[in-house]
C-alpha cells in the first residue's frame, strides 16, 4: 500500500516539476512586432476601388512565430475609408523583417467621391492612418499586437 502512495507521489512531483520547467522555458518576455513602413501603395480606381500595399514588419525577438490575422481600420484624412480583415499563416522570422501584402476595398461614400476625385487629379496629399491589431502566435501562445501607423500619401493620376 505504501509503495502505491510513494509511486503516486513521485508521479505527481514529476508532473509538477515538468509543468514548472515548461513555464520557465516559455519565456513570455517578448518585444512587440513593429510595423515599420507601408509602401507600394496603389489605388485601383474602378467601380469598387481597392487599395493595395505592402506592409513591412520587424520582429525583434529571437524566436520565430506566425502572423495569424490582421484586423486594421484605415482612415483617410480622418474619415474611415476601409478595413483590413485578413487571415494569414505567415511565418515571422526571428530577429528579422517580413512583408505582408495588404488589400482593402475603399468606402468612397465615406470619403466623398467628388473631393477624392479632385484630390487624385490635383496630386493632393492624403493623411492615411492605420489603427487596429495583429494576432500572432509564438509556440502556440496567441498575442495581440496593437498597430498605429500614420503616413502622408500623394496620389497622382
Amino acid at each position: 500500500m505504501k509503495q502505491n502512495t510513494l509511486a503516486s507521489s513521485i508521479v505527481r512531483l514529476s508532473i509538477i516539476f515538468s509543468f514548472v520547467a515548461t513555464l520557465y522555458g516559455c519565456n513570455t518576455d517578448y518585444e512587440e512586432v513593429k510595423l515599420r513602413q507601408i509602401r507600394d501603395v496603389v489605388v485601383d480606381a474602378n467601380t469598387e476601388p481597392r487599395l493595395r500595399a505592402t506592409a513591412i514588419f520587424f520582429n525583434p525577438n529571437n524566436k520565430q512565430g506566425k502572423l495569424r490575422k490582421i484586423d486594421v481600420d484605415i482612415y483617410v484624412n480622418g474619415k474611415k475609408a476601409g478595413k483590413i480583415d485578413q487571415k494569414l499563416r505567415t511565418v515571422i522570422p526571428a530577429n528579422g523583417e517580413f512583408t505582408v501584402p495588404l488589400e482593402v476595398q475603399l468606402a468612397m461614400k465615406e470619403l466623398g467621391f467628388f473631393d477624392t476625385l479632385l484630390g487624385v487629379l490635383g496630386g493632393k496629399k492624403f493623411e492615411v492612418r492605420y489603427e487596429g491589431s495583429l494576432k500572432l502566435t509564438y509556440h502556440g501562445i496567441p498575442f495581440r499586437v496593437p498597430v498605429k501607423y500614420k503616413d502622408e500619401v500623394r496620389v497622382r493620376f
